[in-house]
């Protein structure tokens, strides 16, 4: 829902595609029982990051990694055992140390090592040596245990596994390529891909937390990751200490990603006045990335540029990758994630409009997907929950969705792989309101990926176990990031030292 620079861009949107319908052969792995099973906790043979070539950005000093063993299905725990890539920072002030806390991050697709790499430093200024920080790779990502559904590279496209419809609204491609994809993966994916779930996540973190030593875990999920760790939460309730969900959408046990993929309309039409404002204000004209006088004039000419590309794409400096009027829309998305991403795609418009220039596609759009993330992007949320398959009611669903959201142009309702997959072995888990009153929620008023009404879902589900900080402040993933100083205060001061507003709270604006 999971973030957008170019990593970012990618990876929250991983968070909207579907999941789970009718498609033989993909074997998905039967339910494990309620409780973790009695067997002794896994070793970890912690070694420097820096000794592995692969870690990008390269590792903090003192990051250390790990595999930890896990089992491929639950349901037989002393069955095949997979690897689960494992990192930790050491507190540097162990005098301090208060225990563990997991960087749980977005998706379904991102790296926990990664994120622990990039936001390790800030995350120990801002505690002061009160945890050890610890993440782990989720299946299907990284170092850990991957699968790989053998697509065609043109179903590996981003804009392609989104599902966007055709020019005219229809979505008889994304019919055929969704029943392919489908296919590929029960074909190609494998014990592997079935048992990529968010409750094996979830599975998987605890197991960590043995191995670890630790009676509990505090975590800090964002985006996606606020699912799994609501879902962690109500699995394992008296296994966690302080939990903070950072930019949540509705955990709807009948929908799960379906729903977070139909919040995504909204979600652009919230956002969408920040980049509006910024785009047209004066600075922007020494920038040569002006691209109205007025505010209100920016989004008919965004919607106008992406109807014209849809008729007649454009060549850009990638051969063979014209851009046209949904590689533009899907730009628009990623750049609405993080004020920093303004300038690229105002740049990109400029370009696209002038008759003598060659736009460059952001790289993230420029070529398609490696197989095991493109596995991975459908798996997680196909595995989870049935989904509708019936190919006239999402053709219905897209006309009444573009009709009410231009700027996505129909996709949060589209038909995708999911439609096509083999049923979920169990259901999703209903996130209540039974459970320590722990949590800490801080979500965006303008989120494009989990816009504030979805949000408001997750703080309902959770009643008296959590407490809501709204920032007003544009952008995915508050704390350390799009926010401002008073939601960081907020969220440091609960991890710090337990404390969390008595009641729900508004941060008014970015200087806090």
């Amino acid at each position: 829902m999971t973030t957008y620079a170019p990593h970012a861009a990618r990876n929250a949107l991983l968070t909207t595609l579907s999941a789970a319908a009718v498609v033989a052969g993909l074997t998905a792995p039967a339910p494990a029982a309620a409780s973790a099973p009695a067997s002794p906790p896994a070793t970890l043979a912690w070694t420097d990051c820096a000794d592995d070539p692969r870690l990008k950005p390269r590792p903090l000093p003192g990051q250390e990694c790990a595999t930890l063993s896990v089992p491929l299905d639950y349901g037989d725990p002393g069955g095949r055992q997979v690897g689960i890539a494992v990192s930790r920072l050491r507190s540097e002030r162990p005098g301090e140390r208060r225990g563990a806390l997991a960087v749980i991050p977005g998706g379904p697709g991102s790296s926990g090592v990664q994120r622990l790499t990039l936001k390790g430093e800030a995350l120990r200024r801002e505690l002061g040596g009160a945890y050890d920080l610890v993440a782990m790779d989720p299946r299907g990502v990284g170092g850990s245990v991957r699968a790989n559904c053998r697509l065609d590279e043109d179903d590996r496209r981003i804009v392609n596994l989104r599902s966007w419809p055709d020019a005219e609204g229809g979505i008889a491609e994304n019919v055929a390529r969704s029943r392919r994809t489908a296919e590929a993966c029960a074909r190609n994916g494998g014990e592997e891909l079935a048992s990529m779930t968010t409750a094996n996540q979830a599975r998987d973190l605890d197991r960590f937390r043995r191995a670890l030593g630790e009676e509990r875990l505090s975590a800090w999920g964002v985006s996606y990751g606020t699912y799994v760790g609501a879902v962690y939460a109500q699995k394992f309730p008296h296994r966690t200490d302080r939990w903070v969900l950072d930019s949540s959408s509705d955990p709807d046990p009948e929908r799960v990603a379906r729903g977070w993929l139909a919040y995504l309309g909204q979600g652009a039409q919230d956002r969408f006045p920040d980049f509006a404002t910024w785009a047209a204000h004066p600075d922007r004209a020494e920038q040569g990335l002006r691209l109205a006088e007025r505010a209100e004039d920016v989004r008919p000419l965004v919607i106008a540029l992406a109807e014209r590309l849809d008729r007649a794409p454009v060549e850009t400096t990638t051969p063979g990758v014209p851009l046209t009027g949904n590689l533009l829309r899907q730009a628009l998305q990623n750049a609405l994630y993080s004020d920093t991403a303004f300038a690229g795609f105002a740049r990109l418009v400029v370009d696209a409009r002038h008759p003598d220039r060659t736009p460059a596609l952001p790289p993230e759009l420029a070529s398609a997907l490696p197989q095991e993330d493109a596995a991975i992007m459908v798996g997680v949320i196909c595995n989870d929950v049935r989904w509708p398959a019936s190919v006239p009611a999402h053709r219905r669903a897209v006309a009444a969705e573009r009709a009410r959201h231009p700027l996505t142009a129909g996709f949060p309702a589209n038909i995708t792989p999911c439609s096509f997959w083999k049923a979920p072995a169990e259901r999703p888990t209903r996130i209540t309101d039974r459970g320590p009153s722990n949590i800490l929620m801080v979500q965006s008023l303008r989120d494009p990926s989990t816009p504030y009404a979805a949000g408001l879902r997750m703080r309902a589900a959770l009643g008296d176990r959590a407490r809501l900080v709204t920032v007003d402040q544009g952008g995915h993933g508050m704390y350390l990031g799009n926010g401002n100083a008073c939601g960081d205060r907020a969220v440091t001061e609960f991890l710090r030292t337990g404390e969390r507003p008595a009641r729900d709270t508004y941060c008014a604006n970015r200087a806090g």
